[in-house]
């Protein structure tokens, strides 16, 4: 707690009951949803950012905890916290969600208010599972944000919004369920649902390899990981812009928390023995999925198969760990790959979710997503030009932008593990400029397309306080990461001494 207020509580809390107040008001309130909700996510922020500045950098504890009987019966509480690892989440949370309710304010039209009541709820609950320290409570605010993501996208989706929806939910939902059993096992080992009593618990080498594969199949697919992955680019495509930022900035990211807040301190026996699976897959997705990226002609699904490769870094710097101690018989040389995982996930954030809003402002004007349809954009719109190479240049890891950092720090650490993963996550500057250029360059540059582009206007006051915000943002991060790097710093040298320590 801070100032005696209970601040992660107020950061879960505060939008859910404030989405359920815009729901209570009702319909024809259009204006009153639009500002109740950038209100309270303006206020949710501020409230997020003692966060940051009252963090103590030099511990690994958590910190701001809250503690509360919840179901005594099964020794279950309402139980938060944050430390290095999950803190910068939350802060990336309650700052894209600012830009989601902007982003939609004069794009939906019809039933405003379950809108805003929708993605208001869904905030505080993505809050909710980066700050729970009970495994039940950790599930019920995993499960229960399906929910909100599921009425966005089948109410305001695309075409086939209903395919994209039922798919979405029935391969989150299926992967959540393993997860679920894993934390029934342990609980009837420890008598405990805390996960900071699962991080210390001991278990066999059989016991670590189940619960870890079942964590690798409920994480996986949210990340997501090849081959689980083809649920992402159908949701990316149907979904409205703001519902493609969420999954992309947020959602994503909790597949990649969840490895480094259970998978490695829990099972680190089973790690060690299957980190050879996580790699393979990461690169797969980093070099084959960013092939099929090269081959869309649909721009939301060309981003969207970008993201799959590009958080293929975030899985694999977390588990080169076990290898590069093989070669070099320290901890100290994986740090760099864990915490360019970590920077690879804000950074993610950042980018991912400009790509998508720059294609919701194409898509706003021209009604199609098709890069033959477009040619010569800047010329008519050049400050969106100027915004969407820079985001296309940091999405293809230009150095100077976030985009760089997090996966030069993840090929480095490759090196040290294994110089074929090196390699090959490399390939990724080659692959991601290639895919990022060709965009670009059929989108942007050349003469004038056909008259619809000819008539395109330029950003207005809105969109460009949109894009100029996460130009600095990915600006910032690019130059100057350090702050960011000494968050993580104590809670990542934590982490990686309990993924290297024996259970048996």
């Amino acid at each position: 707690m801070i100032f005696d207020l209970p601040i992660l509580s107020t950061l879960i809390w505060l939008p859910i009951l404030g989405g359920l107040l815009i729901l209570f008001v009702g319909s024809n309130r259009d204006a009153f949803a639009k500002w109740f909700a950038l209100f309270i996510s303006v206020v949710t922020f501020l409230c997020s950012i003692p966060l940051w500045t009252n963090f103590d950098t030099t511990t690994s504890a958590m910190q701001f905890v809250e503690r509360v009987e919840w179901i005594p019966q099964f020794n279950i509480y309402y139980s938060l916290g944050v430390d290095g690892l999950s803190m910068p989440l939350v802060l990336l949370t309650t700052f894209t969600q600012i830009l989601v309710i902007a982003s939609a304010w004069d794009v939906i039209k019809e039933r405003v208010e379950q809108y805003m009541g929708a993605f208001m709820i869904m905030q505080g609950l993505m809050i909710g599972v980066f700050v729970a320290l009970d495994g039940i409570l950790f599930y019920v605010f995993w499960e229960a944000l399906l929910i909100p993501m599921f009425i966005v996208i089948g109410k305001w989706g695309g075409p086939d919004r209903v395919y994209a929806t039922i798919k979405f939910f029935l391969y989150t939902f299926f992967g959540s369920v393993f997860m679920l059993v894993a934390f029934l096992y342990m609980y009837f080992q420890s008598g405990s649902f805390s996960i900071l009593d699962f991080h210390t618990m001991s278990l066999s080498y059989m016991a670590q390899i189940l619960i870890f594969l079942a964590f690798l199949i409920a994480f996986a697919v949210k990340v997501p990981m090849f081959p689980v992955h083809t649920w992402l680019p159908d949701a990316h495509v149907q979904a409205p812009t703001a519902g493609s930022v969420v999954l992309a900035a947020i959602m994503l990211k909790m597949g990649g928390y969840g490895f480094v807040r259970f998978s490695l301190p829990i099972t680190p026996d089973a790690a060690m023995e299957l980190d050879w699976l996580v790699i393979v897959l990461s690169l797969i997705a980093i070099f084959y999925i960013g092939l099929v990226a090269m081959v869309q002609s649909d721009m939301k699904k060309l981003v969207a198969y970008s993201s799959i490769s590009h958080m293929g870094f975030v899985t694999i710097g977390m588990f080169l760990v076990y290898d590069i101690v093989q070669n070099t018989g320290s901890i100290q040389g994986s740090m760099i790959g864990m915490e360019g995982a970590m920077i690879q996930m804000i950074s993610h954030g950042f980018i991912s979710g400009a790509m998508f809003l720059m294609i919701g402002v194409l898509y706003d004007r021209m009604h199609t997503r098709e890069i033959s349809a477009y040619g010569g954009v800047v010329n008519t719109m050049p400050w969106f030009g100027f915004f969407a190479v820079l985001f296309a240049m940091a999405n293809a890891g230009l150095p100077g932008t976030s985009g760089f950092v997090g996966e030069f720090m993840v090929i480095l650490a490759s090196f040290k593990a294994n110089v074929w993963y090196g390699v090959i996550a490399a390939s990724t500057l080659i692959i991601g400029a290639a895919y990022t250029l060709w965009m670009v360059k059929r989108v942007f540059f050349g003469a004038v397309a056909n008259d619809n582009v000819g008539t395109l206007q330029d950003l207005n006051k809105r969109e460009f306080a949109i894009m100029a915000t996460l130009a600095v943002a990915v600006v910032l991060l690019g130059v100057y990461p350090a702050p960011l790097i000494d968050v993580m710093h104590s809670s990542v040298a934590n982490l990686l001494i309990q993924a290297t320590t024996s259970k048996l």
